[in-house]
């Protein structure tokens, strides 16, 4: 990015209302020339499942398991299938849509920004590939069944997902990367036609979707894996970070958005 500075945001663990209003307020901001372009990295403060802004939870979402689990809900401005969000490290970005290197076609797009993620696991000795479908595939209701466009595998294992959208001359894209993965609390949060059909398809996805301490066989702080991903968006981005923190105005208005439009329970049809 020609040695540009963009800013560098670690906000943490929060909930989940608060972590997608934050995205969309970062996106606000830079729309209106207050912030520099911005990567943030964060967390979870409770086992979260965020579904897609377009995404029809009627018949996918069981939410009785939700409660089971004490996970948190919200629907992401962003596309794409439900994700659930526990041990992992988020991040999220974003950059004019005018920028020089960013391509005009979503893929694409994705390929830039997501580089990053690709040297966060270089980092963490995991090699990892771009996944490139020779077919359009079916979107299933879980985000990490199957892989899309520029999503990183290894060995045909899906080990991180992303999302994008485009509001206000804006580009947000923000991304899962799990440390681990539990499975059996992901497949009680879809519905299936019978039990055995939901251990058919917890089996299947075993194969089909891996976290990083799966892949490496040892532990890692949300700290390391933190600054595993920080070097690798620092060296594929080629920008200076410079640290941000938010104003307590800013964290008001953060707050607003989240209770206005975030802050769900469960939909009005349960």
């Amino acid at each position: 990015m020609l040695g540009e500075t963009w800013n560098i945001l670690r906000t943490g663990f929060h909930d989940a209302h608060i972590n997608m209003a934050l995205d969309e307020s970062l996106l606000n901001w830079h729309s209106q020339g207050l912030i520099l372009p911005t990567l943030r990295f964060y967390g979870w403060k409770e086992p979260s499942l965020s579904v897609g802004h377009f995404q029809k939870v009627e018949k996918a979402i069981y939410f009785p398991g939700l409660k089971k689990h004490g996970c948190q809900y919200v629907r992401r401005l962003t596309g794409g299938s439900a994700v659930l969000h526990n041990h992992e490290l988020t991040y999220s970005i974003v950059v004019s849509e005018e920028h020089p290197e960013i391509p005009q076609t979503i893929q694409e797009a994705y390929y830039v920004l997501s580089q990053g993620v690709l040297e966060g696991y270089k980092n963490l000795s995991i090699e990892a590939e771009y996944f490139i479908p020779k077919q359009k595939s079916k979107r299933t209701a879980v985000c990490f069944e199957r892989p899309t466009f520029y999503e990183l595998v290894v060995d045909g294992k899906k080990i991180s997902g992303h999302a994008q959208t485009r509001k206000k001359g804006v580009l947000l894209q923000h991304g899962s990367i799990p440390i681990q993965m539990d499975i059996d609390m992901l497949f009680d949060l879809f519905i299936f036609p019978n039990e055995r059909m939901r251990d058919m398809n917890k089996r299947a996805f075993r194969h089909k979707a891996a976290s990083i301490e799966q892949l490496t066989g040892r532990t890692f702080t949300y700290d390391e894996v933190e600054e595993a991903f920080y070097h690798g968006f620092q060296s594929t981005l080629d920008v200076q970070f410079k640290s941000f923190e938010l104003t307590d105005s800013q964290w008001d208005e953060v707050y607003q958005l989240a209770n206005k439009k975030y802050k769900e329970t469960v939909p009005s049809f349960i």
